[in-house]
């Protein structure tokens, strides 16, 4: 039987936990975010059903007790989904088979944050992929992956909950290959991809609109969509009197046939 500490936040850990239950796989340990950060850490430590010795909180995953718990697991892996920490190498080495992590984007494309709005920024593909961690960002071998396609309505929200479910569908298909023991691993290349920080889309250069620029509609539209989330304070904007004006969009299309 497979050995694993399960490490997550958010709805698709919830739902990949689901999994590994259903298939019989109690998680020997559970990494979850601390207070200031979770949303599902609760239910995941209930759904998990395991000691509070066994649950490790936070950062508490890199500190000397935490380490010294889950090498004493005797793990096979350590499974990231949504967990929003650095895994130092100290505990990437722990597992027998390595640390993995679901990544909302299709590797190599877009390592690092905000996945879909660069993916529609910069028009390259998405989609989800399931990688071994290693001590860059993001560069893990590849165990599978899945594109989605990119919509002209889509916005950044709407891409990003298409491609939550996406992840799930996807751990569901891998999931045997983890258990084999011997899953499959593509090499990423250094050289290809892109690789995008939180930073960036902090720059007026992305998010301020100039309302005298002349720039094709196409263009103006596809940054709106990008910079469409669910915080209204990542969207684009324009000023009027040094006053600040945010603009999110909606796109519907229509019924019938394209």
């Amino acid at each position: 039987m497979t050995r694993l500490a399960f490490a997550g936040d958010r709805q698709p850990a919830v739902d990949c936990l689901s999994i590994l239950l259903d298939a019989g796989v109690k998680p020997e340990a559970l990494m979850i975010s601390g207070p200031e950060r979770a949303t599902h850490g609760e239910i995941l430590r209930e759904m998990s059903g395991l000691p509070s010795d066994r649950v490790l909180v936070g950062r508490q995953f890199r500190e000397p007790a935490g380490i010294e718990l889950l090498t004493s697991l005797n793990l096979d892996y350590i499974l990231g989904v949504h967990f929003p920490y650095i895994v130092p190498d100290s505990v990437l080495e722990i597992p027998r088979i390595g640390v993995l992590n679901l990544h909302p984007a299709l590797l190599p494309h877009n390592r690092g944050w905000h996945t879909p709005t660069w993916a529609i920024l910069e028009e390259t593909p998405i989609g989800a992929t399931l990688h071994f961690m290693d001590s860059g960002l993001d560069t893990g071998d590849i165990v599978a992956r899945a594109e989605i396609e990119i919509r002209p309505e889509d916005t950044a929200h709407a891409l990003y909950a298409r491609i939550l479910e996406l992840e799930v569908e996807l751990f569901r298909e891998a999931w045997p290959l983890l258990a084999s023991g011997s899953p499959p691993r593509q090499t990423q290349s250094p050289d290809e991809g892109s690789n995008h920080n939180r930073a960036e889309l902090a720059s007026d250069s992305i998010r301020r609109l100039d309302l005298e620029a002349s720039v094709p509609v196409r263009e103006t539209l596809r940054t709106l969509r990008a910079l469409t989330t669910n915080d209204v304070e990542e969207a684009a904007y324009f000023e009027v009197d040094g006053r600040r004006y945010r603009v999110q969009v909606t796109i519907t299309p229509e019924s019938g046939e394209a």
